[in-house]
């Protein structure tokens, strides 16, 4: 996969998340699509995916802006840096209630492409910085 053809696909990944629509992501996702996150454990597969997204809509409403994609030699590995806007409008087990409180987060992404497909995910955030928002220091 050319670094072109990979930037594309990140950035259909991320239109489609802009747009709610997981449906167009999960279309950007191989099978054995791995998603690491920062806080929690790694969820292996596409269902997986789909059932932390449709967890995701529930509670989160979330606009990512001045995204950034660095794709490195060859297209296999890139990175993506963006600010998250975001309202929290569902309460999540184990986070404070939510009220549609607002926020706004700086967080990045890392990704492995076989195949012309995602096959990982790495997404870091400060949840910190996000409880502080969302609750106040």
């Amino acid at each position: 996969m050319s670094t072109a053809d990979t930037r594309k696909l990140l950035r259909r990944y991320y239109q489609a998340f802009n747009a709610g629509d997981t449906a167009a992501m999960l279309a950007c996702l191989a099978d054995h699509v791995e998603h690491h996150v920062n806080q929690g454990a790694t969820r292996k597969g596409k269902a997986a995916f789909a059932e932390f997204s449709a967890h995701m809509t529930r509670c989160y409403k979330e606009k990512l802006k001045d995204l950034v994609i660095l794709v490195g030699k060859g297209g296999k590995r890139a990175a993506a840096e963006f600010t998250v806007h975001g309202a929290y409008i569902g309460s999540d087990p184990g986070l404070p209630p939510a009220t549609g409180q607002k926020y706004v987060l700086p967080a990045g992404a890392f990704f492995e492409v076989e195949d012309d497909l995602i096959i990982r995910v790495t997404t870091y955030y400060n949840l910190k910085h996000w409880m502080e928002q969302v609750v106040g220091p």
